[in-house]
């Protein structure tokens, strides 16, 4: 835990909520106002009585003014599901500080904010564990991440906290990923929808448009961070470069020369720019930070003021 997050951190988390415009649909109990009609403290509207009605919830007192028998309705209160994407492919291990570590600490965050919030957690790594492994060339998964990667799908309870930051923190990164195919499944194997955090660079080759709409599609209401290490937005390395795919292998020599600097940054301006207006235009909260971000930057000011939670 102390790897991810400080524990003044941890204090000052206690205090927020997850917002949620979408009212909770999941089945379980929880602390969330649902549509459904239930038992809470909560008072919604009355009905007619029925034949069969229990008698201990008709309201007496509007009786007696309207000599009429009307039912209490109380909103029910239910969990809301929170799903983390995170990017575990090898892309997330550049930079200093890694963008992953960063990732990490931000699922941590919103994963405790939830957790306190008695709402249901689950964290989706991709690649899954057997693709990862096999674009890496590894020969297994270490049985202690397979375990973390199952326990992490399904988390509920302030209790379980503790347990949820030892498991994240086993979380590696490696492998290439598809990002449109890893949301696409996170939407189509979710029972219920509720707020979606995607954590990634979003620097797939085949784009993100698909991923995103897919869980737009199922119901999800979306925050997506988008985590860039300091050298991808301003590099210092300049002269004849090999530049290396970190998941695919592919070598590229190039010279960089600092008059090109302008022309780099505007690319990764219009980049972020494009993923910017795409998320806006769809109701979809976005956030480029770079991963030498104070995480109290994101977490306690921009995240606060988007109403991501309050």
């Amino acid at each position: 835990m102390a790897n991810l997050l400080t524990p003044d951190l941890l204090r000052r988390l206690e205090q927020f909520q997850l917002l949620a415009a979408r009212r909770a649909k999941s089945t379980a109990r929880g602390e969330r106002r649902s549509r459904a009609r239930g038992q809470s403290v909560e008072f919604a509207d009355y009905r007619n009585y029925t034949l069969g009605d229990d008698f201990r919830y008709l309201d007496w007192n509007l009786f007696g003014r309207l000599d009429r028998l009307f039912l209490k309705l109380y909103e029910e209160e239910r969990e809301l599901p929170v799903t983390l994407f995170l990017d575990a492919s090898e892309s997330m291990t550049f930079g200093e500080p890694r963008k992953f570590d960063f990732a990490q600490q931000v699922a941590a965050a919103v994963g405790y904010v939830a957790l306190c919030g008695f709402d249901r957690v689950s964290v989706i790594p991709f690649p899954n564990a057997e693709r990862g492994m096999r674009n890496a060339e590894q020969k297994e998964t270490p049985n202690i991440e397979l375990a973390a990667r199952g326990a992490l799908r399904l988390v509920r309870g302030r209790k379980s906290a503790m347990e949820f930051f030892q498991n994240l923190g086993e979380l590696t990164a490696f492998g290439s990923t598809n990002l449109n195919e890893s949301l696409r499944r996170g939407a189509l194997e979710s029972r219920q929808t509720g707020v979606a955090v995607v954590l990634s660079d979003f620097l797939d080759p085949a784009g993100y448009e698909a991923g995103l709409t897919a869980l737009l599609g199922r119901g999800f209401q979306i925050n997506a961070v988008q985590i860039l290490a300091p050298e991808e937005l301003s590099p210092t390395s300049f002269g004849d470069l090999r530049l290396i795919d970190s998941e695919t292998g592919t070598q590229q020599e190039v010279t960089f020369g600092r008059f090109r600097m302008e022309d780099y940054q505007r690319v990764v301006n219009g980049f972020r720019g494009q993923l910017a207006e795409f998320c806006r235009t769809r109701g979809i909260h976005f956030f480029s930070v770079a991963s030498n971000t104070k995480l109290e930057e994101l977490l306690l000011k921009q995240l606060r003021q988007a109403e991501v939670w309050a």
